[in-house]
């Protein structure tokens, strides 16, 4: 019951903390980049929101998911790109202007889709009795805790940025930190039968994080987006903010079994967005 409290109070803290890291980072032309180069970005966002919701119900149905591992899983396929794709992508030798575009337009799109989404995964995998929709007070506080703190650096940054510049090393390493944490946190919640979920849905977590890579990556190419940008689509919708999905299933839905599933994905994913990025930025290294 403590650790439970302990992982409540901490997660919203936690998750303030690194959306104030990506805030840092942002610039109000981050937004308006989006004119720059609307064919990349709008590519990005279907990829994101249309195309990786639905693989991610296949994925679903295609491993027979339990009920709520299955909402979990979801809640992770609409949850926005993590800040960590930056870093990725820049190691990758992708766009990384691009990234932080998506990100910023992800973050502020999701808080609308996120629920619908989430909904909808309920309603198809849960019994009615078993059922806790989001409702709109919660979707508000959701709402608060990205987008303030969000707002406060990109304050920072605009008032003072030097300091901004000096707070955002330290600040991405403290969010690298607190990921971490609550992973460990979500797992040590279920750590009775995490192994058994990790069985259930390890494997899934998996597929879904390559093919978002990969779904990532080629759907981009197909419409004549260039490389750089291909790798950032491919690291955004790859590397997702399982902070705020771990947050709404513990806080939210109140239903820890449903951030198993990305905290799962965030143990694979940094293994896998490394992997990914080698073979990536050689290839690009090869043609260019």
């Amino acid at each position: 019951m403590e650790q439970s409290a302990v992982l409540t109070v901490f997660l919203p803290i936690a998750l303030g903390i690194i959306m104030l890291g990506l805030g840092l980072s942002l610039v109000v032309d981050d937004f308006k980049r989006v004119v720059l180069y609307p064919k990349a970005v709008f590519i990005g966002l279907l990829c994101q929101m249309v195309l990786l919701p639905m693989v991610c119900f296949g994925i679903t149905i295609l491993f027979n998911l339990p009920p709520a591992l299955a909402v979990g899983l979801m809640l992770l396929s609409a949850s926005p790109g993590g800040a960590t794709a930056n870093l990725f992508s820049h190691l990758a030798k992708g766009d990384v202007a691009l990234n932080v575009t998506l990100t910023a337009i992800n973050s502020v799109l999701t808080l609308f889709t996120l629920p619908f989404i989430v909904n909808f995964a309920i309603a198809n995998f849960m019994q009615s009795d078993q059922a806790v929709p989001m409702q709109f007070s919660k979707i508000i506080e959701v709402f608060a805790i990205v987008l303030l703190p969000v707002t406060i650096g990109m304050f920072i940054n605009r008032k003072a940025p030097q300091f901004a510049k000096r707070l955002e090393q330290p600040v991405k390493i403290l969010s690298a930190i607190f990921l971490v944490l609550i992973i460990v946190g979500a797992i040590l919640k279920e750590k009775a039968n995490f192994l058994n979920y990790f069985e259930q849905v390890g494997l899934a977590s998996l597929t879904f994080n390559i093919v978002s890579m990969v779904l990532g990556y080629f759907v981009p190419l197909i419409f004549a987006i260039n490389k750089k940008q291909a790798i950032a689509i491919g690291m955004e919708i790859g590397i997702h903010n399982g902070t705020l999905a771990i947050y709404i299933a513990l806080n939210v839905l109140g239903n820890s079994e449903m951030s198993i599933p990305p905290a799962v994905y965030g143990l694979l994913m940094f293994l896998t967005a490394a992997l990914f990025g080698y073979i990536v930025s050689r290839k690009a290294k090869a043609t260019g």
